[in-house]
């Protein structure tokens, strides 16, 4: 049986990755730092979405997208498994937006979801 690579949980589209990029060149990372991408409680819809520069924690699962290290609590694969984030810079909206395909209700603002 031939060993299969783990899914990657999240993903960044083309745009959001260039936006992170830019973030982490006008102000350099602490050494051990990387984006965190998660979940917490709260929110109108129940979950809100996280995201961060942080240190790795020991509960942390660490992937690699487009060159960038991602840190995300391993509990959070549930809610997170093949999400997408993007960055919108347009008049309706801007910033980072998340598509989670395990989100049953989200919020107007998009910012917190339920599954």
């Amino acid at each position: 049986m031939q060993a299969t690579e783990l899914e990657t949980p999240v993903r960044l589209t083309e745009t959001a990755a260039g936006e992170i990029r830019k973030i982490m060149a006008a102000k350099p990372l602490p050494e051990g730092f990387a984006l965190r991408v998660g979940v917490r409680g709260g929110g109108c819809s129940g979950m809100s979405y996280m995201l961060g520069f942080d240190r790795k924690r020991e509960q942390d699962i660490a992937f690699d997208v487009d060159g960038i290290t991602i840190y995300m609590d391993r509990r959070h694969g549930l809610y997170l498994m093949g999400t997408t984030v993007d960055y919108q810079d347009g008049l309706q909206a801007r910033g980072f937006t998340f598509d989670n395909p395990n989100a049953t209700s989200t919020c107007g603002c998009g910012s917190s979801f339920s599954s």
